[in-house]
């Protein structure tokens, strides 16, 4: 796995992919992108991630590497910016479930369910009711379990 990530990694370094290029080792970029996770996670791995990395672990692999490590450590926007735009993606795309992901990010690092309510009326607009519906709905599911967890 570590020999495809490499030539994968030299690939893009060849293409030169800016992103690829500031890392110096798949295992750093890997490093980086769980050192994301943990900071977002309140020191957690995500399950989501581990389950993926038991049977898909390519794909795990590369979400750490690249897609946490490469371009969510990129410098530029803060964490909370970043959580709101991932949800506001997610949630615009129909991708319940990973935006149920960043919303539980966002409200880690301090966004309010009232900010995460206002993301999900603003998608509306580009990506219509049925979608802000949907995303409601888990959002309101997180919401409670978060309370039912803390003891509200």
């Amino acid at each position: 796995m570590k020999r495809l990530l490499s030539t994968l990694t030299a690939l893009a370094l060849a293409a030169g992919i800016s992103g690829l290029a500031q890392a110096t080792t798949v295992e750093a970029r890997a490093q980086r992108g769980a050192d994301v996770i943990r900071h977002l996670n309140k020191g957690k791995e995500q399950p989501a991630l581990e389950a993926m990395r038991r049977e898909f672990p390519f794909l795990a692999e590369a979400t750490e590497a690249y897609a946490l490590g490469d371009v969510w450590s990129r410098p530029g926007l803060d964490d909370r910016t970043r959580q709101l735009v991932a949800v506001a993606t997610m949630a615009a795309l129909g991708e319940t479930g990973t935006m149920r992901v960043h919303a539980g990010y966002a409200l880690n690092i301090g966004v309010t369910e009232e900010e995460l309510k206002e993301v999900i009326y603003l998608v509306t607009v580009p990506a219509g009711f049925p979608r802000a519906i949907s995303a409601s709905q888990v959002l309101a599911e997180l919401f409670e379990e978060r309370r039912e967890a803390a003891g509200e």
